[in-house]
Order: C-alpha cells, then structure tokens, then sequence
C-alpha cells in the first residue's frame, strides 16, 4: 500500500504539469500581447519544476526514496576532531531543516571537553538516503585549533556513514531474533552522569556481526527498541552492500580498502577558505554557508557525476 501511494501521487504530480502545459499553450495561441509577461513567468516556474523533476530520476536505487540514518563519528585528533563531529552535526542538521526534512538525534556520546565523540539521526523526508549518500565517507577540516594554546593549525577528521531507514517489511534481509542479544540501560549524559531513573536506553548486538547499535534518546524503553532495530537494519544492509562491492571490485582488479585517508571532502578554514569535493572537484569558497547547511549543490554534483 506504501508503494502504491508513493506511485499515485508521482502519476498525480505529473498529471497536474501535464494539465498545466496544456492551459499554457491554450492560453498562447489567443497571441495576447497583455498576457506576454505572465506566460513568460509561468514557463520559467515550469521550466524549474521539470529540472527539479529530471533530476529526481537520478534517485534510482532500491532505498533512495527512503529515510535515512546518518551517523558521525570523530576520528583521531582528540578535542579538536570531537568538535569537528558536533560541526558536521549542526551543518547536516540544518540541511534537513532547509530541505523541510525532520531530523531527531537518536544517540549521542559527548566529548570529554567539548564536541561529540559520536551521534546518530533519524533523518526524514523525500528523497532523504538518495541525497545523503553523496555524503558518505571522511571528512576533513583544515583550521586554527581554537584549543590549541599557540593556537597553531589543526587537521581533523570525522567519519560519516549514511544508511538506509527501511522497515521489517521492506528490508531486503532477514535478522534471526535469536541472534540479537539486547540490553537495557539508563541514559547518560555529558561526563557520563546518569539522566534518566528508568531504563530506557537500548543496547543491540548483533551476534554474527558484531554490530553493537545503542539508541539512548529520552522516549520509552519500547521506541528505543524499534528505533536500535531500525539502525541495526540499515547496517547489515549496508555490510551487505559493501561485501558485494568488494567482490566485484576485486574481480575487476580495482579493489582498495578504504582508509581514513581516504577523504572524500576538505574544509578549508585557513590560510585561505574552501570547501572541495576530491570525487568531483566541485568546489566552493563561502565555507560558512557550507557549514550552515548549503549543501545541496555537493550532492547534486556527485549524484550527477554517478548517474550513469
């Protein structure tokens, strides 16, 4: 039923430009003058809408229509990469807000000074995992280390891992309830302390894998069940993507694992100011409004250099 209502409003929408594009042409044969500056105004809206539209045959693959779960995690460099990660959160949230996508904050584990160590969102909206996977991978920030003392130059670095939010129904892959032990908790906050009195917190480890999910968000000990279970999904189906990549990269000779080196983007705060995409070499020098959350011409630039 999901399907079949995402499909009917997609025919609708594009039943509502076909209609618009015939009243269009109706009223351009009546050839009058008065008309000349409307029509030309409505042509260029629809002229955006159907780019916008064209652009959205880009999100192809089996969860781009999805939400998705965005997880940041600091990398080495202490406080200064901990404080990157809390940047790269502020950033991705407001991108959702700009975009009117909801975002929630499932987990988070502060760091010992300031920043995070680690955080995982719910991010909700169209089209949510088709952009946010442009964003997988490291992400590097070149700047004068505002805890740095001789306030010296600092590179830090944060991994960013995009998965898919798809339920039971959806997921392409079966979880054996036998294989998840799970473990309740109360919910911490900055320096550890305890901010919860129940156990409400979430612990899940998958025991084939490994993969040990928490979500900790202030909510019953059930939402936390069913939100960690939703995260553990996304990461199994995400191991299973990567395991087919990896097999076939290595039959065509091209496999090479993937390091923390291996950033995918760089922001430059001094001595000059950029932010470069190294898979694209798309570029900006406005850093500020990149970090505000202006990311949309990154993501559309990788997803059309990868459409084919």
């Amino acid at each position: 039923m999901k399907t079949v209502s995402s499909l009917r409003s997609e025919v609708d929408s594009w039943n509502v430009i076909k209609q618009q594009i015939h009243d269009l042409t109706d009223l351009i044969q009546l050839n009058d003058a008065s008309l000349r500056i409307e029509l030309e105004a409505e042509i260029l809206k629809l002229e955006g809408e159907l780019e916008k539209r064209s652009f959205a045959t880009m999100f192809s693959g089996p969860y781009d229509h999805d939400d998705a779960i965005l997880a940041i995690h600091a990398g080495a460099g202490g406080t200064d990469s901990q404080d990157w990660a809390d940047m790269l959160q502020r950033m991705y949230l407001r991108w959702a807000e700009s975009r009117g996508f909801s975002a929630e904050i499932l987990d988070m584990t502060p760091g010992e000074e300031a920043g995070i160590k680690s955080a995982t969102i719910s991010i909700s909206g169209r089209f949510a995992f088709g952009y946010l996977r442009s964003e997988k991978g490291v992400h590097r920030l070149v700047r004068l280390s505002p805890f740095d003392a001789a306030h010296r130059r600092h590179t830090s670095f944060a991994l960013i891992e995009i998965l898919p939010q798809v339920s039971m129904e959806e997921a392409d892959i079966d979880i054996n309830p036998s294989d998840v032990k799970l473990d309740v908790f109360r919910s911490s906050g900055a320096g550890g302390q305890n901010v919860q009195k129940n156990a409400t917190a979430v612990r899940l480890t998958h025991i084939p894998t490994g993969i040990v999910v928490t979500c900790q968000n202030e909510r019953s000990q059930t939402q936390n069940r069913e939100f960690a279970m939703r995260i553990l999904r996304g990461r199994l189906i995400e191991l299973k993507h990567a395991q087919r990549e990896e097999e076939r990269a290595v039959l065509r000779g091209e496999y090479t694992k993937a390091e923390w080196g291996s950033q995918i983007r760089s922001y430059v705060l001094h001595p000059y100011q950029m932010v470069k995409d190294h898979r694209t070499d798309f570029q900006v020098g406005n850093t500020q409004s990149v970090l505000d959350g202006d990311l949309d011409s990154f993501m559309e630039d990788f997803l059309k250099a990868n459409s084919g």
